[in-house]
């Protein structure tokens, strides 16, 4: 298995492609020759990288200003995906929140399950078929180690990667034979803006600073796994052990412990 040939037609969609891993997917991939559609509500950043990937290596780059977790604009452009020749997927967009479930802020958790959950289901069906017709494609889906365990102070982000995480390795056998691929990456720590974002700045005090990986390796190994046909894709030691642990822990046990260690970011 290999990815696709990039051809003047054809796009790889990246979506959360105005930061962190999503400008390192989207630049990876423009430096393998692919054009690109470029998707994130940031449509500053989207043309300022755009811009920059179009000069750097001749590919054309198209922007896409949606905020992915409002339904009607991601029902538009599922649409447009559904009509256009997409070689590959890459689902990144998401976000996390931090806090008692019952002290929620119920339009963040919408919007949270909506981006990390929901649009990857529909961003999914909507350019699966289209290269299941053309027999080749790829799909990359932004998981987590969160979501191999539970995540007390941190349930609906968990709950939502647990969906994206199944959902791609379930897509990986489900395609095999077919030509296509559906990979998933499973960061632990990542230096993006993702602590910022989610409200936990203290987040990295409790990693050692070697055991985050840049947004940059995450890319490159998330690249070179969907080439490969890979089911799932972990970088970083710090993150494989999440995974193990996470996998074969008894939920008794790890339950408490990652309550321990939310108790220590708030």
């Amino acid at each position: 298995m290999s990815l696709p040939e990039p051809t003047a037609s054809s796009r790889a969609v990246v979506t959360g492609a105005s930061s962190g891993i999503g400008v390192a997917l989207a630049e990876g991939l423009a430096r393998r020759g692919y054009s690109l559609i470029l998707v994130a509500r940031r449509e500053d950043r989207l043309k300022e990288l755009a811009d920059s990937l179009s000069n750097r290596y001749g590919v054309e780059a198209e922007i896409r200003a949606v905020d992915l977790s409002d339904r009607e604009q991601r029902g538009k452009l599922c649409v447009e995906l559904d009509a256009r020749d997409i070689a590959v997927l890459c689902n990144n967009a998401g976000f996390a929140t931090y806090g008692e479930f019952a002290n929620a802020n119920r339009t963040r958790e919408r919007q949270q399950v909506e981006l990390n959950a929901v649009a990857v289901h529909d961003l999914t069906l909507a350019v699966l078929p289209g290269m299941v017709e053309r027999g080749v494609g790829a799909i990359l889906i932004t998981g987590s180690t969160a979501g191999n365990q539970p995540g007390p102070g941190n349930a609906g982000y968990a709950a939502t990667k647990a969906f994206a995480n199944t959902l791609a390795e379930s897509l990986h056998s489900e395609l095999t034979g077919t030509g296509l691929s559906c990979t998933l990456l499973a960061p632990g720590p990542v230096r993006t803006e993702y602590a910022e974002v989610a409200e936990v700045p203290n987040l990295d005090k409790l990693v050692p600073g070697p055991l985050w990986v840049s947004a940059e390796q995450a890319a490159e190994e998330a690249i070179a796994g969907m080439a490969a046909g890979r089911r799932r894709v972990v970088p970083g030691v710090f993150a494989k052990v999440q995974t193990v642990s996470g996998q074969y822990t008894p939920r008794a046990v790890i339950g408490p412990v990652l309550r321990a260690v939310y108790r220590k970011v708030k």
